[in-house]
């Protein structure tokens, strides 16, 4: 069983930054491979970065490549969303996942384990 807290939301303006974290209860965080996912009302939720348990493979939405940067410290049984260049679009819940055994990061139903997200806001 694992328990993921998410932090960092918050209300910034275009082109900003945010740094969400995500810490996991259990004493295997580092088998688990963990995702970033988020969600606007009235849509699914969608992939935004995956990171594998080793953290030496990670993958991000076409939309968010080359501004958001995924990194775990399995030491503090944290995984890290750093967000730059934010754009309005980007405004939304933000949903820390992880699993054991994932078949493919980036569909939200292979997590079984899953934060109760935080608020990210982008204005323009």
């Amino acid at each position: 069983q694992v328990q993921l807290v998410e932090s960092g939301g918050g209300l910034v303006q275009a082109g900003g930054s945010l740094r969400l974290s995500c810490a996991a209860s259990g004493r295997t965080f580092s088998r688990y491979t963990m995702g970033w996912f988020r969600q606007v009302p009235g849509k699914e939720r969608d992939f935004v970065a995956g990171i594998s348990w080793i953290g030496g493979s990670t993958r991000y939405a076409d939309s968010v490549k080359g501004r958001f940067t995924i990194s775990r410290d399995n030491a503090k049984n944290t995984v890290y969303l750093q967000m730059n260049s934010l754009k309005p679009e980007d405004t939304a819940v933000y949903y820390c996942a992880a699993d054991m055994a994932i078949q493919t990061m980036t569909v939200a139903a292979s997590y079984d384990y899953w934060g109760q997200g935080t608020q990210v806001t982008v204005s323009s």
